[in-house]
């Protein structure tokens, strides 16, 4: 009977590629291929790996049901692979989900390999006691929508961890000024584990002051309102 394959989730680094896992390269240099969003990303984090050249199976919005069904088949037939984000932990703003539940539901093993991520790496550095909070990710695009959005969350009187595309985070920071408050305190994860990493806590506008017209990938995290 032929052995069946596992679907190895694997942490990728969000910026500085030393963070990889030694279990992470172990995982990468025995599957039989590697799924991700884009293919020049994947080949790219391959390269800067120095790992040796894989299979590199695309998985995104356009093809998500047809690549998983082919997938599902090949475990099954006996060959592992290996999901990864363009950086981080794979999932929570990536394709895979669909893949995931399919591989469970079909009795395949699902196996977590653990690293990076921007989430727990801003939740870390945090200066106050974190009991619970409420992972917002990405708002609506569109300004109404996004200060309704986040005028529900500021109701949870929690910590909420919020994300989005550079070229958002000065809209976002004014809208997050709108709704919580002037005096807000926010803490900032800008470019994280990267050489122009920076870490800014204040208000809304002390963050926005301290980051000027910088792009790049972020993490905010609101430390919540007496309601």
């Amino acid at each position: 009977m032929t052995k069946v394959g596992k679907l190895y989730i694997v942490a990728t680094p969000i910026g500085n590629p030393r963070d990889i896992t030694l279990r992470a390269l172990d995982i990468l240099k025995e599957v039989d291929g590697v799924i991700c969003e884009e293919r020049r990303e994947g080949s790219t984090l391959l390269k800067r790996l120095d790992l040796p050249e894989r299979e590199l199976i695309t998985l995104n919005e356009h093809n998500e049901a047809e690549a998983t069904a082919d997938l599902v088949i090949r475990m099954f037939k006996g060959e592992s692979f290996a999901l990864i984000s363009d950086a981080g932990t794979p999932v929570f703003a990536d394709p895979g989900a669909y893949l995931i539940q399919e591989a469970s539901m079909s009795g395949l093993q699902v196996v977590p390999i653990p690293g990076p991520s921007s989430l727990m790496a801003v939740l870390s550095i945090l200066d106050f006691k974190l009991g619970k909070f409420v992972f917002g990710g990405f708002l609506s695009r569109v300004p109404d929508q996004r200060r309704q959005e986040l005028t529900r969350l500021r109701g949870l009187r929690l910590p909420v961890v919020l994300m989005d595309t550079p070229y958002r985070l000065a809209a976002l920071l004014d809208d997050v000024e709108k709704t919580f408050g002037k005096g807000q305190r926010l803490t900032l994860g800008f470019d994280l584990t990267q050489e122009t990493e920076l870490i800014v806590r204040g208000t809304p506008a002390e963050v926005k002051k301290a980051i000027g017209p910088r792009k790049g990938e972020f993490m905010l995290v609101v430390h919540g309102s007496p309601g």
